[in-house]
Parts: structure tokens; sequence; C-alpha cells
């Protein structure tokens, strides 16, 4: 594995005495996309909470960069590289396709939040947007409300905001979710193109797309990894199979 870009050690979290997060260490290399897997209630999204930021860890510590960010909160995180994608669409509806990405733009940049001035002024907002729209496949879409674009679409323009932010790790939280057939493809093309620019956690149920696009796979079960490996050693593992594809080892 290449020089680790996130180190997360001893992990614990608990809510009212329940062990959600279980002692988790793993790390991920710099252009090396992780998946975390597990079935519901695994405690794969109060994982991610933590490693963004959103919730506070009660024990162990998150190392970015070589910087312990433990304590720091989501815009802190966010300015160093880090950024996430949700499982339920969090995308402004009553704007178009491109102002969503060009507001992005100019979080990032840290242009004044008086928002439709700033893009008035600054025509590089809207056209540095409209490069990401390009890169997901969207550019055709960028006029259009974002509330009457496809589900598919809206996934796709939550993961062109992403990029707005230039980040060094994306943490994506079920990006296939309610996605067809179709859509779901599309979705695996997109994160095929862009995951060797960042270092990627991708939580996902959608076997097809873990084992495409992974380089590695941690198995998470009531918040502790009981295995971690290349796709095809946790496809064939029978702790994996029993725990998690709901098989019985002989």
């Amino acid at each position: 594995m290449t020089a680790a870009l996130l180190q997360v050690e001893g992990l614990v979290k608990r809510f009212a005495g329940l062990l959600a997060t279980d002692h988790f260490s793993l790390e991920v290399g710099e252009g090396e996309l992780v998946a975390v897997i597990g079935p519901n209630g695994a405690g794969k999204t109060t994982l991610i909470a933590q490693l963004s930021g959103e919730l506070a860890p009660d024990e162990g510590r998150i190392l970015f960069a070589g910087r312990d960010v433990t304590r720091l909160p989501v815009h802190a995180r966010a300015a160093m590289g880090l950024a996430r994608s949700f499982q339920i669409t969090s995308i402004f509806p009553e704007l178009t396709v491109l102002q969503n990405v060009a507001l992005a733009v100019q979080v990032r940049s840290g242009h004044s939040m008086r928002f439709w001035g700033a893009v008035a002024r600054d025509r590089s907002l809207a056209d540095e947007a409209a490069t990401y729209l390009e890169e997901v496949g969207l550019a055709q879409r960028a006029d259009v409300l974002a509330a009457n674009v496809s589900h598919g679409e809206k996934r796709a323009l939550e993961i062109a905001i992403a990029l707005a932010s230039r980040p060094r790790l994306l943490l994506l939280d079920e990006p296939m979710a309610g996605m067809g057939p179709d859509e779901s493809a599309r979705m695996i093309k997109l994160l095929s193109r862009v995951k060797r620019r960042f270092s990627t956690i991708l939580v996902e149920h959608d076997m097809e797309a873990v084992f495409a696009l992974a380089d590695r796979v941690a198995v998470l079960v009531s918040g502790r990894i009981i295995a971690v490996g290349a796709p095809d050693d946790i496809r064939d593992d029978p702790a994996v199979r029993a725990a998690y594809l709901g098989e019985e080892v002989a």
C-alpha cells in the first residue's frame, strides 16, 4: 500500500451503552479506494460521521495527512481536503445544476457569501464549476433546476460538488442508493474515472460497485472490522460470507 493519507486508530463510539464503533482501525493510502461494507446497523454511517467531523468519537484518534484531526470540526477538515457525500441527496433544488457547483467553488475559494453578486462579478466561479459538470457528465444539464434532474443525475451532481472542494479524500456514503441498474452502471463508470485522483472511502451496499471499484474492502459487523483485504480475498472469506452474505460455513 502507498503512504497512508488517513490513519484511524482505535476509534470507539457509544450511544447509551450501545457500542456503535468498536475499536476501529484502518489506513487509507494516497490514491487508494477502500470500500467499507457490512449489514444494516453495522455502524458504517456512524463511522463516516466521525471521519468527517460531524460526530466526535469517545476514544481513539484520526490522523489526516499526518495531522491529528480527531477534535477538528467539519469545516476545518474540509479546508484540509476532506469531502463527504451523503446517503440522502444534499443539493439545493431551487438552484440550477451549475449554480449548485458554483456555490461549492465559491465556498472553497473564500469569496463573499453574497453568492449571486460574486458570480456576476467573477465569471471564473461558473467557468470552474462547468469543468466539474463536464467531468461527471452533466455539462448538458447545467441550466436545469436541480429539482428537475433524475435521481442518478442528482448523485452525479453531488460528486461534482465534492470535486469542487478540490479534495484529497472523498467520503462517499452509499452513492448508488436508490439507483436502478443503468444509473448504478453510470455511477460506477464515473467513480472509476475519478478514483485515482483522490483517496476514497466508499460505503456501499451494491456489491457489484464494491468489487468493481475497491482496491481493498473492509468488512464491518456490529461496529467492528472482521476482515480487510483485496476484493477477491474478501469475496472468498468464509467469515465474511457467514457474517455478511448470510452463508453457512461448513
